[in-house]
């Protein structure tokens, strides 16, 4: 796709309206790269940490049972057969060693085959011999028992296992669910701090789409050098549209006071100056045609601000095809949800609502019939109110829906057919549904015609 090329619209749902894209937030995708990055390295930092201990605490713990063990082979060595036993005793009340006799009959199992295991096995038999047994019960009693030989005499040292022992799973466990918890709150305070000035401007941005220029100052004295200037640039720009808006307004609001002024004139005139019925009638219409596109101008520079309240669609809508029902040229079918309100302005959805009616009437007349037939439908969804306009006409091309709300854009021929039109009133029916925090979308139906979707907001109390 080029760079001229039109965009793609976006695929509708049921309903006619964009669907909706499920993505996830700026805060959210920051929030999950830190935690994965600050996760692996814990979990890195603490396999070094394992890997870097492990073979020194294998050799720190095996010298000190080799040393133990040497000990007492000594002091087994220089005692008599009734000092043994008082030793013996001694040691293991003070020391929590136990040395006996090994038996033939003993049943002994070898330690768990761990990394740290192996190490003090293959240290101690390296120190106190290749004949050393090292096993981690005997006769089903648990303990760390060592197996040495005093001249053709065997015996058994039997100590505590956890003075040797490293950390178990769950003290691991539980340090790496800490530093793990500590890493994803500071990693949180560390998004939330940086995404807090994007979601400002972001806020700021859609207040300025919607119109309301007073309400978008950033904070030009933030500490942060990038983020100041980007608020000074941003609080320029809203200041700029502001008078640029403001200057359309006068403008056009001056241009067509001045333009109504004589054209009243020019009525009056024709009216007593005219002497043919026929011409003095021409003559009125085309003035008639003049002031309502001087209405035209004035309905899209109309102000942005809106007073939004409770209001029933309903009403609204009822108020609306009043003045076309006896109309021999137009059908209605209506199926509203009953008790719809929405947050609106009475006034603003009137007037989108009768633009939308006369766009319709214009250009929604199927082919070989004289009646224009239109289908109106509205209904709750979650907290929202669809409202759904459609006209049986030839519709437009796909490549020009996206336009038809482009100020004075006019669509083909066969949608254009009268003269009288300024190509502004479903531009002004997009800026006051907009204004009113909806949205506002065309798509061609599958049987032909143009919808026109409309998204408002619920309200939760009727009307004051």
């Amino acid at each position: 796709m080029t760079a001229n090329s039109p965009t793609m619209p976006a695929p509708l749902d049921e309903s006619g309206l964009p669907k909706r894209r499920v993505g996830v937030s700026l805060f959210w995708r920051t929030f999950f790269l830190l935690a994965l990055l600050l996760v692996g390295s814990v979990f890195a930092w603490t396999q070094t940490l394992l890997e870097t201990e492990l073979e020194p605490r294998a050799i720190q713990a095996a010298t000190q049972i080799a040393s133990l063990v040497n000990l007492s082979r000594a002091a087994v060595m220089h005692a008599d057969a009734i000092a043994r036993v008082s030793l013996f005793k001694t040691m293991k009340d003070e020391e929590h060693l136990t040395i006996r006799l090994r038996e033939p009959k003993d049943v002994y199992e070898p330690l768990e085959p761990t990394y740290l295991n192996g190490h003090v096995v293959e240290t101690m038999k390296s120190r106190l011999g290749p004949d050393t047994v090292v096993a981690g019960s005997v006769n089903q009693v648990e303990g760390l028992w060592v197996g040495f030989s005093i001249d053709k005499d065997r015996y058994w040292l039997q100590t505590d296992r956890d003075r040797f022992d490293q950390p178990t799973e769950q003290t691991w466990t539980i340090w790496l669910l800490t530093a793990a918890i500590l890493s994803l709150t500071g990693a949180a305070g560390i998004t939330r701090l940086i995404n807090r000035p994007l979601k400002d401007l972001a806020q700021a941005a859609s207040r300025v789409r919607e119109g309301d220029f007073e309400a978008t100052a950033l904070d030009e004295g933030v500490s942060t050098q990038e983020i100041r200037a980007v608020n000074v640039g941003f609080n320029r720009m809203t200041r700029k549209l502001a008078q640029i808006e403001h200057d359309r307004t006068v403008m056009l609001a001056g241009i067509s006071h001045d333009l109504r002024t004589p054209l009243a004139r020019l009525r009056l005139e024709a009216e007593m100056s005219v002497p043919d019925p026929q011409a003095r009638e021409a003559m009125a219409g085309d003035i008639a045609q003049l002031d309502a596109i001087i209405g035209k101008f004035l309905d899209y520079a109309r102000p942005g601000s809106v007073h939004l309240s409770p209001v029933s669609l309903n009403d609204t809508m009822e108020t609306s095809l009043e003045p076309l029902r006896k109309r021999q040229d137009i059908e209605f079918k209506v199926a509203l949800q009953e008790g719809l309100l929405v947050q609106a302005d009475p006034v603003e959805l009137q007037r989108a609502l009768g633009n939308l009616l006369e766009n319709a009437l214009r250009y929604g007349k199927s082919e070989g019939l004289d009646v224009v037939l239109v289908d109106i439908s509205a209904r709750y969804r979650d907290d929202k109110v669809l409202l759904r306009l459609r006209d049986h006409g030839p519709g437009v091309p796909p490549d020009q829906i996206k336009q038809l709300t482009t100020p004075f854009f006019r669509g083909e021929s066969a949608r254009t057919s009268t003269h009288n039109s300024t190509g502004l009133g479903l531009a002004i029916v997009e800026q006051i549904i907009s204004r009113m925090g909806g949205s506002f979308h065309l798509s061609n139906a599958n049987g032909g015609g143009l919808c026109a979707n409309i998204v408002l907001q619920k309200a939760n109390s009727g009307p004051a």
